[in-house]
């Protein structure tokens, strides 16, 4: 394994590991979603690179609207929640009460 693809796995899998262990905040959740979303477009980014081929130099660009648009939900829902209940911990918001 090179150091370059052990890096990106580990950024990876920190952020995820962060996910699934820190249900504390959303913010939070989403900081560690972002992390696993760049680490994803910079791994694809050099892999698209590295092969340099056209129909592969797309796919980070696609990865990054994505994540863009990932985001921006992700926080007008934290500002809507914060709104709502008080705060943004997970613990105080039920999905099942409207």
């Amino acid at each position: 394994m090179s150091p370059i693809h052990f890096t990106f796995t580990s950024a990876f899998m920190l952020g995820l590991t962060g996910l699934a262990l820190n249900r504390s905040h959303l913010l939070s959740a989403l900081i560690c979603l972002e992390g696993m979303m760049l680490s994803l477009f910079i791994a694809i980014a050099l892999w698209s690179s590295t092969t340099n081929s056209s129909s592969c130099s797309l796919a980070p660009m696609i990865l990054l609207t994505f994540s863009a648009c990932e985001a921006s939900s992700g926080l007008a829902l934290l500002v809507a929640a914060t709104r709502t209940h008080g705060s943004d911990q997970l613990k105080n918001l039920n999905l099942l009460q409207c």
